[in-house]
């Protein structure tokens, strides 16, 4: 009998031993060199549970504990301060990190977080020697939302986006009250980025009550700076946790493009024909009265032969004497005397012939 006691008791230390051993990590994690270190100091961060060649942001932040996590963003964040790394193929990393005061008092964490892909983040607690301290904001709301459904944003751009106006879509998603209490008028902040920096939040407030295990469907603007173009991530948080990130590739402005390739051709061409105006002003006259236009085609001007009406053709003349005019030609006027005979010798005149 005591053979079997002791065989069941060295069972169930086994399994205790088996349950209660070294926990595999079930997501990131992040140890620090010291828990506590002045301004002007630095710790190092390691962490381990990533997804490998991930590029991290790691910020010193105030009134925050991992429980809660950093209640006031990245805005109670020392991010002038702020270190990058990248974890190696194992997902681990080790870096050193400048403490620095945050803008809020401690409670203080180290936050770790991912810039790219999908969103993971793990807080470890830090304490700022000299740094004020304060009790956190107290959680008066019992209710909590999750967000049911995939979100997704609606609405297309139009003509003068692709003049470069600010892109604006609606971020829509359904989310449930999944706490005890109602939320009422809840305030999400809604943050865009773009690349590698962090987004930039924007608080909006939806007008309405959520009852306990109820659900409701919410609609928030979100706008971009004139001319953006490229892929841009929409996130949204509520009360310090991200519930939802959405990606949204912008196109480009071509219509900007088109307007600077215009104003390049046509301003060169402006100034160029207001300086041959010039030029064509001052240039002296030349003889005659006429100016030279440079640039331009020569007038074509048809000119048709001059007619000329030409002298009444006189009669050709049938003398060949040079001292005789047409009117007293003798071969031409007519006869004004009697008949008469011209022969040098007359059959009836006699012809002397000599003396007598």
């Amino acid at each position: 009998m005591n053979r079997k006691v002791w065989t069941a008791a060295v069972l169930a230390l086994l399994l205790l031993a088996v349950t209660t051993g070294p926990a595999t990590a079930d997501g990131p994690s992040v140890k620090l060199s010291t828990s506590q270190a002045g301004t002007g100091g630095s710790i190092t961060v390691s962490g381990t549970g990533w997804r490998p060649h991930t590029l991290l942001m790691m910020l010193v932040c105030g009134q925050s504990v991992p429980a809660r996590g950093v209640i006031g963003g990245t805005n109670s964040c020392a991010n002038a301060d702020g270190r990058a790394v990248t974890t190696d193929a194992k997902g681990s990393f080790s870096k050193k990190l400048p403490v620095a005061e945050p803008p809020v008092p401690c409670p203080c964490v180290v936050h770790v977080a991912t810039v790219t892909g999908a969103r993971a983040d793990a807080d470890a607690i830090f304490q700022v020697a000299g740094h004020a301290v304060e009790p956190l904001p107290a959680d008066t709301s019992g209710g909590r939302l999750s967000v049911l459904t995939d979100t997704r944003l609606d609405g297309s751009s139009g003509l003068l986006t692709w003049f470069g106006a600010p892109p604006s879509r609606t971020l829509v998603f359904t989310v449930g009250n999944v706490g005890t209490t109602a939320v009422k008028n809840p305030v999400f902040q809604v943050g865009t980025s773009h690349g590698v920096f962090a987004p930039q939040w924007d608080d909006q407030q939806w007008r309405g009550t959520i009852q306990p295990g109820k659900k409701a469907r919410i609609k928030l603007p979100v706008e971009l700076t004139a001319g953006a173009h490229g892929d841009y991530d929409v996130s949204l948080k509520y009360t310090g946790k991200v519930l939802a990130e959405q990606p949204w590739g912008v196109g480009r402005p071509w219509g900007v493009t088109l307007f600077w390739i215009l104003v390049c051709l046509v301003v060169p061409a402006a100034v160029f024909r207001a300086g041959m105006a010039i030029v064509d002003r001052v240039r002296p006259r030349r003889a005659g009265g006429l100016r030279h236009r440079g640039l331009r085609m020569p007038e074509l001007t048809l000119r048709l032969p001059k007619v000329t009406p030409r002298p009444a053709r006189r009669p050709p003349s049938h003398s060949t004497l040079p001292w005789f005019t047409p009117d007293s030609d003798p071969g031409t006027a007519g006869r004004l005397s009697a008949p008469h005979d011209d022969s040098p010798t007359s059959p009836t005149t006699p012809t002397p012939k000599g003396p007598t």
